[in-house]
């Protein structure tokens, strides 16, 4: 069985402790040709998150490709739009619809 190299998944943690090897990992799997990230795993994170994400962005961006990020918790798109950079994640879907949060 041959490995989907398309896609690559966050893992269940992404804090500050783990966001060094999670960021190399995620690049390496960019330069090998990865066009998308699923977070359907992350139950764990922190703002790191965010910085991570944006770092893999940008970098499948510097190499002319988009980088689709997938099933994004409602905890994660919700910090995101704290931070105003909830556009990272137009277009994402979500974990699930029955998760989706709302700003109050």
């Amino acid at each position: 069985m041959s490995a989907d190299t398309s896609r690559f998944a966050t893992g269940a943690t992404l804090t500050h402790a783990s966001a060094t090897s999670a960021l190399a990992a995620g690049l390496a799997s960019i330069e090998a040709g990865a066009t998308a990230v699923d977070c359907t795993q992350l139950t764990q994170f922190d703002s790191s998150a965010l910085a991570v994400l944006l770092a893999w962005r940008r970098a499948a961006q510097a190499r002319g490709r988009a980088l689709d990020i997938v099933n994004v918790p409602a905890g994660l798109a919700s910090l995101a739009q704290v931070y105003g950079i909830d556009t990272l994640f137009a277009g994402a879907h979500p974990a699930t619809s029955a998760n989706a949060a709302t700003a109050v």
